[in-house]
């Protein structure tokens, strides 16, 4: 490992502000220094983010590629981190650096699943990802399973590349259980974009057709979030429904005092390779009921004791999981939210700079 404080180039996509958090635990405990290259904000997560000291961000595109090779010139880093393979100056910036013996790593989320696109990129890998990454840092199995078959070799994965700001939600999930010693709010709380693959539609449906038939108890629902179909979701039939509320885009500042009212997570998402929301809502004590293709209950979810898993797409299930918490006593829906802060606690910023300092060292 780097003697003194070791100098980080990363080279980001969307930064937000639970990648913040790992950052500055390493800053903290590695006394590391950060320099950041970020792409614009995206509209559908407008983030209000704000770097401490010792994290130094750098607006992509006031950067070509000559722009960046001469950064990474001037900074000499001992590390360099970046957000997979979609920016090509991003790549030759790796390139260039690991010439000189510096650890390059990629980051990602995108899970194995086999197709043909990804077969296509296993075989092409082998002919510029050894010249250009020394290490892959995904964030569970599936995508470590994803970096065995790009060439990677085992003693240079890692996993838990994205964790929650679980100071900020850990603390939060201590003040609401110990609040919550008599009667559990009855309210299910979704948090997340609304674009085709998060399944806002599904739920909606689901639980609109959960309240006529019934079997809904005083129990209602509330989305956070906005994107491209907000709009077309929050108008639908069952949108509309008078126990199903759209509360649009929330800072992170802000979740807490909706995330005080709510009392189960729930993630519809057809496509979710990761979700850090959820380890953000398991640190907060929530029971968790989330689809199949939600990466990160391999991490917070056990099913049976602080949640559920549901067929993404499936309506007809989706009614059946809702109204099957709907039927949970309070104090079963309390042991589900004090098992899922147990398992958020598994892995935090912390742990992420360890994992840092554990690549740093293999030079």
């Amino acid at each position: 490992m780097p003697t003194g404080r070791p100098t980080i180039l990363v080279l980001y996509t969307e930064l937000a502000p639970y990648v913040l958090a790992s950052f500055q635990a390493a800053v903290r405990s590695l006394g590391a220094t950060f320099h950041v290259v970020r792409w614009p904000v995206n509209n559908e997560a407008p983030f209000t983010l704000a770097a401490d000291a010792g994290i130094h961000l750098y607006e992509r595109r006031q950067y070509d590629r000559a722009a960046l090779l001469q950064l990474a010139h001037d900074l000499k880093p001992d590390l360099v981190i970046t957000s997979g393979w979609v920016d090509k100056d991003y790549l030759a910036v790796c390139r260039a650096v690991q010439r000189r013996r510096v650890p390059t790593v990629m980051s990602f989320d995108t899970a194995w699943t086999g197709s043909a696109r990804q077969w296509v990129s296993v075989l092409a890998s082998r002919f510029w990802m050894p010249f250009t990454f020394s290490h892959a840092w995904a964030t569970g199995a599936r995508q470590t399973a994803y970096a065995r078959l790009l060439g990677f070799p085992a003693f240079r994965i890692h996993s838990g590349f994205y964790s929650a700001d679980t100071e900020r939600f850990l603390a939060l999930g201590d003040t609401l259980l110990a609040q919550r010693t008599g009667t559990w709010p009855h309210r299910f709380l979704c948090v997340a974009r609304y674009i085709p693959t998060k399944g806002q539609q599904v739920l909606c449906d689901a639980f609109a057709a959960l309240c006529d038939a019934g079997d809904a108890g005083d129990w209602e629902l509330h989305l956070i979030g906005t994107g491209e179909l907000h709009a077309q979701v929050a108008a639908s039939p069952s949108g509309r429904h008078p126990r199903i509320h759209h509360h649009g885009f929330k800072q992170v500042s802000e979740l807490p005092a909706e995330m005080a009212k709510a009392g189960m997570f729930v993630l519809p998402s057809s496509y979710e390779p990761w979700g850090v929301v959820v380890h953000e809502q398991a640190a907060a004590g929530m029971p968790l009921l989330l689809s199949d293709a939600v990466g990160a209950a391999e991490r917070f979810l056990e099913p049976g004791t602080n949640g559920a898993r549901v067929p993404a797409t499936d309506v007809a299930a989706w009614t059946a999981a809702l109204g099957a918490m709907v039927r949970c006593s309070d104090d079963e829906l309390r042991a589900m939210g004090t098992a899922s802060r147990a398992r958020a606690e598994s892995w935090t910023p912390e742990h992420w700079a360890l994992t840092l300092q554990r690549i740093l060292q293999d030079r």
